[in-house]
């Protein structure tokens, strides 16, 4: 299958799901601009995963794909270990041929093991679903530089390599630069796939001490209570966005770009998707970042989520 070129910006489906993350319930009817904008802009990565909401990212957001052609977007996927099957011969395979039914796709231009619960086994179980030559590029998510160096050897030894990592980065956790993550990606020719770099919304510009998350979401049991110290990064965005021209939710997603990553920005509204595409093509300069940076490592704040665990 032909490996296409990635775009800078890669859009995330999880919130799609309504697996409770985020609070609401989003309907195909609020979802369609999005997916029509985004499109419409040029960012056709579109990255799922059967957990979100046990297959209802997958189905919705595959209604709208079939109705563009396939070689207008690009897919990233993923097998996660919690959701394998225990009665299917290889649960990757049963894993993949299922959201490939509800995507409307005969392949995946990434699929990815999700976390490394289990590891190594769900990479030896990757290998003969890659050989069927269904998958563009093997991604590797929530795994730390030495089950990624495990991995690495084990998809060597049958003639595959990890292509894509992707793991929880932000201005508040950089944990896979300080690892040195970062760094062998650079050094083996990995695209790093940067997630929650907004932190959910945190660091949109959007909420605040008088403006908090829904009380119902996951996201607002975790980020409300360090709001009166977000206040002041968020001060400090917008103040580099208005230098820019450009809005407060913007300046992370540039910052990602800045480092050499590719972010994944999840969107439920249209506007969303136009915030990203004009993140693209911003420049930060070199006093913004570290002015960023040095800001966010003082406040010390702990984001690591349930699923995942610190780089080091």
């Amino acid at each position: 299958m032909e490996i296409k070129q990635l775009p800078k910006i890669a859009l995330g489906a999880w919130a799609w799901g309504n697996d409770g993350t985020f609070g609401g319930n989003l309907t195909e009817a609020d979802l369609r601009p999005v997916f029509d904008t985004a499109m419409k802009a040029g960012l056709n990565l579109w990255d799922t995963a059967y957990a979100y909401g046990i297959g209802a990212s997958e189905k919705v957001l595959g209604k709208f794909l079939r109705t563009v052609p396939r070689s207008s977007y690009l897919i990233s996927d993923k097998f996660t270990p919690q959701c394998a099957d225990p009665n299917a011969e290889n649960a990757v395979t049963a894993m993949y041929e299922t959201s490939a039914g509800l995507l409307g796709t005969e392949y995946m231009d990434i699929y990815w093991i999700h976390n490394p619960v289990g590891a190594p086994q769900w990479t030896r179980k990757l290998i003969p679903l890659a050989k069927t030559g269904k998958i563009g590029r093997i991604g590797l998510s929530n795994h730390n530089l030495a089950e990624l160096r495990e991995a690495a050897e084990i998809l060597e030894d049958e003639g595959f390599k990890i292509a894509a990592v992707q793991n929880h980065y932000s201005l508040l956790n950089r944990s896979s630069e300080t690892s040195g993550i970062l760094d062998y990606c650079r050094e083996h020719d990995i695209t790093f796939f940067s997630y929650m770099v907004l932190e959910q919304g945190a660091l949109s510009g959007r909420y605040d001490t008088k403006h908090p998350f829904p009380e119902d979401s996951d996201r607002g049991a975790v980020y409300n209570p360090m709001l009166p110290q977000l206040e002041k990064l968020n001060a400090c965005l917008k103040e580099i966005a208005d230098r820019h021209g450009a809005s407060p939710a913007q300046i992370p997603v540039a910052w990602a770009i800045a480092k050499g990553t590719l972010p994944i920005i999840g969107v439920t509204r249209a506007y969303q998707a136009e915030d990203a595409a004009g993140a693209a093509a911003l420049k930060l300069t070199d006093d913004e970042i570290k002015t960023m940076e040095r800001l966010a490592d003082g406040m010390e704040l702990n984001v690591i989520r349930y699923w995942e665990k610190e780089m080091k």
